[in-house]
């Protein structure tokens, strides 16, 4: 079997993003996982090695020959690697999973290992296939020996698996059967008069009964060399309360930690379903029309082009356009938006949209895989592998918390006793509700969950965002960048003003909408749209197009100029410059100056509110870069009070301006855009932020959030939703680490007992838990 290369290109000669989308177009290499980069103008996919490789690179070498640059292919790199995704179901043990993710990053030939905890995942790269097949069985030895109860399974290419929830009623079952059957032995020997031996005995039962899962454990992590393990901890804690004669205290500390164990069990598992139903956005089958038939096929087999038959009620299962039928339709599991949209015949429609009313027929776009659904859940599902970085902070304090409170623990039980000579059962009593306390498991699950819910919380309010670092870094940023054309303006462009000299304004508009008429240019279409008439293209007898400039066409023999100020300039026609903001055309009939046009592109209407509610949120300021000349930009920033703007800029020195920034500031700077020529400012931005729904494939690509509409309002709802995950993770932090650094205070000096030290173990990491699902039921915002 061929083996798979990863291959990365660098194309020396090609500074253009919109060349650059222009080759991806044509490449067209969906089969090949083709990835562009719009920072370092690379392009990377990967294909089986031998002939398909050797055709592939002809075949790109064809197209980029063919383009208007003169571009070198150089081979930055050439990796054999391959990856899989492992589904570990039952991994509630959040050090757990970290102890796996460490060991598989030690196996040989593994590149990469993340542990995805809140999906129950593993993703493993390894150097080759053939260190891959020895990795994986190697990798679920690890898995079985740290979690032996652990179900690891692969997960399936575009199928977007969930992990498998735990049975609730199955976990309560088992955690009362074992109370109950250890309550009988501890209720003979309190109540019974029995000989010491056989009291100790019955102690004993009892104690095996109801620790029998946290023993197992610990030895066989004492077999693995690991005994900071918090089942070994709890273990040494409890026989260590058996060999200083509290018997009880033992059996009842260890039920009381199976019980905490449960309901975290409970809470982990709550918070993992709350988690999927939120992303419940899919469709798994569609309705397929074939003839006169509907067929049933699984939403992934579906191909472009199809007609698929929409009930009320239903999904719609890929993207496309309405074929046939009218309705209304909820957007909000994909927008965020709670009114539903009417679409008719030629509408675009996303998968994920429910039908509301009306049998809809939608020929379909894109394949499942390509679909808006699948790369919603494919993005969100992959955020947890970006992590912000108080989840790292987290990791490495949990590495050496549990270390530093075990030696404490053993200095505790040792120096006090020698030096003040007091019985040493005293101060062994207080050691051993040190080690009850040692793990850190509430910030180790809490923080991941708390990150994740947000994001989960976020996508369902239309907002993309692709890490937890994303998250934790817009919260804090000072200062972001608005692009004006199409982001803070509408991007649809209308007449405000027509002045004449010669003409009347009627006939001077008309003029220029026949002119203008062979035109795709947005302003070309406000001008004909404002015109409201049909046009007798016969009238037309002469139409050419000056790049940058405007227009010269000949209507009813007339010669017509219609253009910038260049245009006047370059055919030596004497004007009067036109005074007011926005675009002007002038136009010059038989090389006659006649009037001009205003036409100017409105601020979208939420614009001003969107900056003033920002401003409140703490961002200090507020930055905007424009093509057009400066009175229109100056205009713009007067009006939506921002701070800063860069007018006349050409798309390259978009990236100057942006390098510049990042470079000399200490802040992360934030850049919101919408187009093809955003898409390598977004890409070197600190965080780049592209509206959506006009925005383009390479803007999203690049970008680090993605807006879902075109609504300005969802950045100030990314804004206030990355604070509040902010203030709900930092909580359980302050949270757990108050209540466990004052047990171990009070327990040193001898206040509490161990009862109450388990509860700053597992009670603390129950509530972290029930905190950070809080997340999940924020109010919507917006």
């Amino acid at each position: 079997m061929a083996e798979v290369l990863k291959k990365e290109l660098l194309l020396e000669g090609l500074n253009c993003s919109k060349c650059l989308e222009d080759i991806k177009n044509k490449l067209n290499l969906k089969d090949y996982n083709l990835i562009i980069d719009y920072k370092t103008m690379n392009i990377s996919f990967t294909v089986n090695e031998g002939s398909e490789y050797d055709n592939l690179i002809k075949y790109i070498n064809n197209v980029l020959n063919n383009h208007e640059h003169t571009i070198k292919i150089h081979e930055k790199s050439l990796e054999r690697e391959e990856g899989k995704t492992l589904v570990i179901g039952k991994l509630s043990c959040s050090n757990c999973a970290a102890k796996i993710e460490s060991k598989v990053r030690n196996i040989s030939g593994v590149k990469k290992a993340e542990i995805d905890f809140v999906n129950s995942k593993l993703n493993i790269v390894a150097a080759s296939k053939a260190d891959l097949d020895r990795v994986l069985i190697e990798t679920k030895k690890i898995v079985k020996s740290i979690e032996p109860g652990a179900h690891v399974h692969e997960e399936h290419n575009g199928s977007h698996d969930h992990h498998h929830h735990h049975g609730d009623a199955g976990i309560v079952k088992k955690t009362v059967t074992t109370l109950v059957l250890a309550a009988i032995p501890l209720l003979l020997a309190i109540f019974l008069n029995l000989d010491n031996f056989v009291e100790l005995g019955l102690f004993l039962v009892s104690y095996l009964i109801v620790g029998r899962s946290v023993i197992t454990k610990a030895l066989r992590s004492i077999s693995r060399g690991d005994f900071f393990d918090e089942n070994t901890l709890m273990m040494i804690a409890t026989i260590g309360a058996f060999f200083i004669g509290e018997y009880h205290e033992a059996i009842a500390v260890m039920a009381f930690y199976l019980v905490g164990e449960m309901f975290q069990d409970l809470a982990v598992d709550k918070s993992r379903k709350s988690i999927s139903e939120l992303m419940d956005i899919k469709s798994d089958y569609a309705n397929v029309l074939e003839g006169e038939k509907i067929i049933k096929l699984a939403s992934a087999d579906v191909l472009v082009g199809s007609l698929v038959i929409v009930k009320p009620g239903e999904k719609i299962p890929l993207d496309g356009i309405v074929y046939e039928g009218e309705a209304h339709i909820d957007t909000s599991s994909i927008t965020g938006e709670s009114i539903p949209r009417f679409v008719k015949v030629g509408s675009e429609v996303l998968s994920g949209f429910i039908n509301k009313d009306k049998v809809l027929v939608i020929k379909t776009t894109k394949l499942y895989s390509d679909s808006t659904v699948s790369k919603i859940i494919e993005l969100v599902e992959n955020a947890s592998s970006r992590k912000a970085p108080t989840e790292n902070f987290i990791t490495k304090f949990a590495r050496v918390y549990t270390p530093i409170v075990v030696l404490t623990a053993f200095i505790l039980a040792v120096l006090p006793p020698i030096i003040l000579k007091q019985e040493f059962s005293i101060w062994i009593y207080r050691a051993l509700s040190f080690l009850v306390v040692s793990c850190p498991c509430a910030l180790v699950i809490s923080v991941p969950l708390g990150f994740y819910g947000g994001i989960g919380f976020a996508s369902r309010n239309g907002v993309l965002v692709k890490g937890g670092n994303y998250l934790e870094a817009f919260k804090n940023s000072e200062e972001i960048i608005f692009d004006k054309t199409g982001t803070l303006t509408s991007g649809k462009f209308k007449i405000a003003k027509i002045n004449t000299t010669a003409i009347d304004q009627a006939k001077l508009l008309e003029f220029a909408a026949y002119a203008e008429y062979y035109s795709i240019h947005p302003i070309a279409a406000a001008i004909k749209e404002s015109y409201q008439k049909d046009i007798d293209i016969a009238r037309i007898k002469k139409y050419q197009e000056f790049s940058g400039l405007g227009i010269s066409a000949i209507i009813d023999d007339v010669n017509i100029l219609i253009g910038n100020q260049s245009l006047m300039e370059d055919n030596k026609i004497d004007f009067i410059e036109a005074k007011q903001a926005g675009t002007i055309l002038y136009i010059a009939i038989d090389n006659k100056f006649v009037g001009s046009i205003v036409i100017v592109d409105e601020i979208k209407a939420e614009a001003k509110g969107v900056i003033s509610k920002l401003k409140n949120l703490g961002v200090n300021k507020i930055t905007m870069i424009t093509g057009d000349k400066e009175s229109v930009a100056s205009e713009v920033a007067n009006e939506l009070r921002i701070d800063e703007f860069y007018s006349e800029v050409l798309p390259h020195q978009k990236v100057e301006i942006l390098e510049n920034k990042v470079k000399n500031s200490n802040k992360k700077i934030v850049f919101v855009g919408d187009g093809i020529n955003d898409a390598p400012v977004l890409a070197i931005s600190d965080i780049g932020i592209s509206m959506g729904e006009a925005g383009s494939d390479a803007a999203i690509e690049a970008s680090d959030i993605v807006i879902m509409n075109d609504n300005l309002m969802k950045i100030v709802d990314a804004r206030q939703i990355a604070r509040k995950t902010s203030r709900v993770v930092w909580q359980n932090i302050a949270f757990a680490l108050f209540v466990k650094i004052s047990v171990l205070i009070f327990a040193a000096l001898g206040f509490i007992n161990m009862w109450i030290a388990v509860f700053a173990d597992v009670g603390v990491s129950l509530i972290a838990i029930l905190n950070a699902t809080r997340i999940l039921k924020m109010k919507k915002t917006g």
